[in-house]
């Protein structure tokens, strides 16, 4: 007669390991960085909530809630660390608030990205924004009254709801959208829409919590609406006391103003939750095998392989610019560089086509607004590959839009916040860090309204310098980088224009005298003669070299008027001749190259696969 552990593992003799399966380890991450699994798990479920948007000012809507995302059965490998970007509230600004930024789970096998909350609409007229959840729209006469649409870009199932509207008059506004239901309308009189409610899961505990609750509105005379469930701000009446702002790490949503004197309703900052299983060695019992199939949380096998290069050049978008007299320039994108004999760890098997991510240009934003950060490029994996950051966005006219860190950090303005942004290429983990470069970028002065040049890869952006009138120009963008000591003296048809010097900073302007030089390396001028009282825009980063771009020129805001775009990234990688290696699309391209060499060049998205 078998013995009682035997009988109830299925006649095999071990250990049986029925009391430890299901013991889930939990970790949250509230800020960006790493989570490194444990070296027995394959599988893990994960919750990841965006930053919520800032409210509306002056009658203003409340922010919607960043995107809720939640999925079970990801796939992973086993004591990896996975890059968790936390998306960051966006701020109550005047005349426009910011959106909540994007949050990242960046898993090879299922990357989730949950859209940050859209902004409040404001009496500037300000339309309430898109987002993971739409802004609420502004109750002021001449804003647009319809709330900003939710679940954008659309995701199955749905990451958020609409803002709620307002109708024509100077009424009271729309609530921002939740993540679990639209927010509330405002009425021709009574009070400014509620904020949407958010989304439960018991992903920590095993108990329901809520999360992404849309900010409510704001009125200079009407009752402000409450935040919704989840950490949704409550709106603000009239000028004395200032909007809620949203509850961080949960995603809620800033309320709206009820004037424009008060600026506090910023949104709620985001969150990453992974549940993984926990390492346990012997015999698993047939029945929690069975049980473990069924749910799809038995442990996965994750292949991995190596390739084998003559080196790796990764160039990530710049970072955009804003609207100012004396905004800072574009952060040139992070730039990485491997030795010319360089071994590469990627998820998959050998000869699987390898998912290849060319970085856009950071956007240029309008007056108050940072300009946004490039897009990072990628070969394999952030998680499992090689990883160059984004450049950072330059600083605008006030306090809120200082200067983004970034791969590159952006130059900061001659007027808010001087501080230039800093270099985030440095602490990536492995090796994107040991052979990355970027520097940070210039200090603004302010005494001489003189912006402050981008960082790039080679060099720190240059510092404002001089006093307010005729002199010294606004500071210059940092050099970019030569890859030509790595890669060879490929020449022009693979580096292009540059011609081997890769994301240089954009320049920043000064109030009264020229703007300042982008750098070698692609990095976009500042505006050449300012022109008074008008909008002139800076130049855009080039394309294909991670360069940053150059600060834009006015004094106040003004409809459709933009900062500069960051020029987008870049990848090269050698191959020994004797390899077979193929490229999608056709915009990339694989061509012989010096010393019995091939090489692959991608200046768009796509994939690379290698025999």
């Amino acid at each position: 007669m078998a013995s009682p552990s035997t009988s109830a593992n299925g006649g095999i003799i071990g250990k049986s390991n029925n009391s430890s399966f299901g013991r889930c380890f939990v970790n949250e991450k509230k800020s960006s960085g790493t989570i490194t699994t444990q070296p027995g798990t394959r599988v893990v479920r994960t919750l990841v909530i965006a930053g919520g948007g800032g409210g509306g000012v002056n009658g203003g809507g409340g922010g919607g809630a960043g995107g809720f995302r939640e999925a079970s059965c990801i796939s992973v490998c086993g004591g990896t660390a996975y890059s968790m970007t936390i998306g960051g509230g966006g701020n109550a600004c005047y005349p426009t608030s910011s959106n909540g930024s994007n949050s990242v789970a960046a898993f090879p096998s299922n990357p989730i990205t949950s859209t940050g909350g859209g902004r409040g609409g404001g009496a500037a007229p300000v339309a309430g924004a898109t987002g993971g959840s739409g802004g609420g729209a502004t109750g002021g006469p001449e804003g647009p009254k319809t709330g900003g649409a939710g679940n954008t870009p659309p995701t199955i199932p749905s990451q958020g709801n609409p803002g709620g509207s307002s109708v024509p008059g100077d009424t009271p506004a729309g609530g921002g959208g939740g993540a679990g239901a639209a927010g509330g309308n405002g009425g021709p009189s009574g009070a400014s829409g509620s904020g949407g409610a958010g989304s439960v899961s018991n992903i920590k505990s095993g108990s329901n919590v809520t999360y992404g609750g849309g900010g409510g509105g704001g009125d200079f005379y009407s009752p402000a609406g409450s935040g919704g469930a989840g950490g949704g701000g409550a709106g603000a009446t009239g000028p004395a006391t200032g909007a809620t702002a949203g509850t961080n790490n949960f995603g809620g949503g800033g309320g709206g103003e009820g004037s424009a004197s008060a600026k506090t309703g910023n949104g709620g900052s985001g969150t990453v939750i992974i549940k993984e299983l926990n390492k346990a060695s012997g015999v698993w019992s047939m029945q929690s095998q069975f049980s473990a199939l069924s749910q799809g949380t038995w442990p996965k096998f994750i292949p991995t392989h190596t390739m084998a290069t003559k080196g790796i050049f990764i160039a990530a978008g710049g970072g955009g610019t804003s609207v100012a007299p004396s905004g800072g320039g574009g952060g040139g994108g992070g730039l990485v560089l491997t030795p010319n004999s360089y071994t590469i760890t990627l998820c998959g098997n050998a000869g699987d086509a390898i998912p290849i991510t060319v970085g856009g240009g950071g956007a240029g934003q309008v007056w108050q607004t940072a300009g946004a950060n490039g897009v990072d490029s990628v070969v394999g994996s952030a998680v499992n590959g090689l990883t160059a950051v984004g450049g950072g966005g330059g600083g605008s006219y006030t306090t809120p839009s200082k200067a983004q860190d970034g791969g590159s950090g952006a130059g900061g303005s001659g007027e808010g916040v001087q501080t230039g942004g800093i270099t985030t290429t440095p602490g990536q983990g492995g090796d994107s860090g040991t052979y990355g470069f970027g520097s940070n970028g210039g200090t603004g002065l302010g005494p001489g309204r003189a912006g402050a040049g981008g960082g790039g890869a080679g060099a720190a952006g240059t510092n404002g310098s001089g006093s307010l009138g005729p002199g010294p120009a606004g500071g210059a963008g940092g050099d970019g980088k030569s890859v030509i000591p790595i890669m060879g003296s490929l020449g022009t048809p693979f580096f292009g224009p540059p011609n081997g010097t890769f994301s240089g900073g954009g320049g920043g302007n000064k109030c009264t005298a020229p703007g300042g030089a982008g750098a070698p390396g692609g990095g976009g001028n500042a505006v050449g003669t300012a022109p008074g009282s008008g909008f002139a825009s800076g130049s855009p980063g080039e394309a294909n070299t991670g360069g940053g771009a150059g600060a834009s020129y006015d004094v106040g805001p003004r409809a459709n008027a933009n900062g500069a775009n960051g020029g987008s990234g870049r990848i090269i990688i050698n191959f020994p001749d004797a390899r077979t290696v193929s490229v999608t699309p056709g915009a990339n391209a694989v061509n012989p190259s010096p010393g019995s060499t091939k090489t692959a060049v991608f200046t768009v998205s796509g994939t690379l696969t290698v025999s």
